[in-house]
């Protein structure tokens, strides 16, 4: 057993999503969005240099020393999978950890829209699920691909840097793929994908021009692909696909992008008031033919009326689906307006005013 298993223990027990372990400081969890300093010595970068290596493979370590960055995957068996991070900072090297749950819970479990499961269903087309780091995109998309693994016979390929969640083989065989460790990049692992044989490919982040590129060739060529970015909402979402472009390849990649795009989920995560834990409110956008239009014509402003009209094929605004949390009293009214679009909806919830003095 590893000396840092021990933190990883403290981890699980006290709900953390992240354990922060820097030379200098006293070890740290986040626990429902906040940070918690853990009783325990500070850490000189010696020790904490040991304690770390310890976990980490050889070829990681040479490439952390070489670059002063590196990530992997890292499994207490029964307990969790952790997505870790190395880098140096001034006092010395630092880490954090994200933990995976083993477990991987079901689009009812977490409570998630009727029309997300059915994405599992979808024969061919791209998928994005978006929202900034740590807002639960990897929860979404495990919970989908889970969905197609008990309903669908197909091959599902996923390319992630490193593995997050790891599942079994039910009615579909499915193959985990690692950067760094089983491909050297997205981009190579999605050119040799075209030639393995599968229906779903999960693309753990679209980085880069050539893996968003190759991500919308696939969904054109017959594959269901599912990817992530680090955008706040659909409509923008929309717009850094496009502007990750050449200015004179952008009109082909809007024809393109409209045929390919299947739908947009786009989550942010708020701490709940009434029980302790999380819980995401979620934009959806589902490609319509008017969507579609929109794309192609460089429209996308208009994006947020079609999402209010089109409640029907399941699809709702961020500032619903924060304002539906907000009436249930699941979140609470400074939260609500800290990550609301339309700010003035959600003032009058408000007992003080807003510690965004910008938004003002």
């Amino acid at each position: 057993m590893a000396q840092i298993d021990a933190f990883f223990k403290l981890m699980n027990d006290e709900g953390a999503s992240d354990l922060h372990m820097i030379a200098g400081q006293q070890p740290v969890l986040r626990v429902r969005g906040d940070i918690e300093r853990v009783k325990f010595k500070t850490m000189d970068n010696e020790s904490l240099k040991s304690m770390l290596y310890e976990i980490c493979p050889e070829d990681k370590i040479k490439v952390f020393e070489e670059t002063g960055d590196m990530d992997f995957g890292y499994e207490i068996p029964g307990l969790a999978r952790y997505r870790c991070n190395f880098f140096e900072q001034k006092y010395g090297i630092g880490a954090v950890f994200r933990e995976i749950p083993s477990d991987i819970l079901s689009c009812d479990q977490l409570g998630l829209p009727k029309v997300i499961p059915k994405l599992a269903s979808l024969p061919k087309g791209l998928v994005l699920v978006t929202g900034p780091t740590g807002s639960g995109k990897s929860t979404t998309l495990a919970a989908i691909i889970d969905e197609a693994n008990r309903t669908r016979s197909d091959h599902i390929l996923t390319i992630e840097d490193p593995i997050e969640f790891v599942h079994k083989s039910n009615k579909c065989i499915i193959n985990h793929r690692e950067v760094g460790t089983h491909t050297k990049s997205f981009t190579a692992a999605l050119r040799g994908a075209l030639r393995e044989d599968p229906d779903i490919i999960l693309v753990g982040e679209l980085r880069d021009l050539e893996t968003i590129s190759l991500a919308m060739e696939a969904s054109m060529t017959g594959h269901l692909v599912f990817g992530t970015l680090h955008t706040m909402n659909a409509m923008k979402t929309v717009d850094r696909v496009v502007e990750i472009f050449p200015a004179n390849q952008q009109g082909q990649v809007r024809s393109t992008l409209a045929d390919a795009l299947k739908a947009v989920v786009s989550q942010a995560l708020f701490k709940r008031i009434d029980i302790k834990g999380r819980v995401a409110a979620l934009e959806i956008l589902i490609c319509t033919p008017a969507v579609r239009n929109l794309i192609r014509e460089a429209k996308t402003y208009q994006i947020p009326s079609v999402m209010q009209t089109g409640k029907k094929y399941g699809m709702q605004t961020v500032d619903d689906a924060i304002m539906e949390l907000l009436e249930k009293k699941k979140i609470s009214a400074e939260d609500a307006y800290i990550n609301c679009i339309e700010k003035q909806k959600f003032v009058k919830f408000l007992r003080k005013p807003p510690t965004d003095f910008t938004e003002i």
